[in-house]
């Protein structure tokens, strides 16, 4: 390949890139606390976001990895807040196991009860969400009312997610979501802050869905 500037890249080998990019983040996370099974997790948040700092807030359940593998394998769906979410995930390695990725965020039905309701269609989303997956992980990057409407239902005993994904991006709820999603006691990957969204989720969850693979 001719380049027609003084600059060329290191590699244009799509495998090559993502190699050497692991090596770097390796080379300059320096000191961190996480687990030998949780740091594939967080490197691929980190590969995903070029933010060491969003990485190293990153907080586990000692049974997220775990319980996400097994959700996983035994074929639970993957429940979304938003398409972006559905569309970057690698859907073959979900599939592979029976498993399927779902958004209801737009489906007429939640639409319309949400404009009755006159609340937002992330809320109505989560409570049709736990009707059809008892056990699924549940990844949420961009709404907060979304993670805030499933950490009430947990509460209340009427949803049982496998994992709990809850990486929503933002200033407004976005930080509280997150931090009361830690007090609770499931499975459950999430950070400090209002840093996170769709991308980083994704990266969280084909994480998941690879150490699932190779284990």
């Amino acid at each position: 390949m001719d380049f027609k500037t003084a600059f060329k890249p290191i590699t244009v080998q799509p495998q090559m890139i993502e190699v050497k990019s692991f090596e770097m983040i390796d080379e300059e996370i320096g000191e961190h606390s996480f687990t030998e099974d949780q740091y594939p997790v967080v490197r691929r948040v980190i590969h995903a976001s070029a933010d060491f700092e969003l990485g190293k807030s990153m907080i586990f359940h000692r049974d997220a990895i775990r319980s996400g593998i097994e959700a996983v394998r035994s074929g639970k769906p993957v429940v979304a807040d938003v398409q972006m979410i559905q569309s970057g995930v690698s859907k073959q390695r979900i599939e592979k196991y029976g498993g399927d990725v779902r958004v209801y965020i737009s489906d007429p039905d939640v639409m319309e009860e949400a404009k009755r309701l006159n609340t937002t269609r992330a809320i109505i989303s989560m409570r049709k969400a736990i009707k059809e997956a008892d056990g699924g992980i549940f990844a949420i990057g961009n709404a907060p009312t979304a993670l805030l409407e499933l950490i009430r239902l947990i509460k209340e005993g009427e949803a049982r997610p496998g994992l709990v994904i809850g990486l929503p991006v933002g200033f407004v709820s976005a930080p509280e979501s997150k931090e009361e999603l830690a007090k609770l006691d499931i499975p459950f990957i999430t950070n400090i802050g209002r840093k996170g969204g769709s991308t980083v989720t994704v990266a969280a969850l084909n994480a998941i869905t690879l150490l699932a693979e190779q284990e």
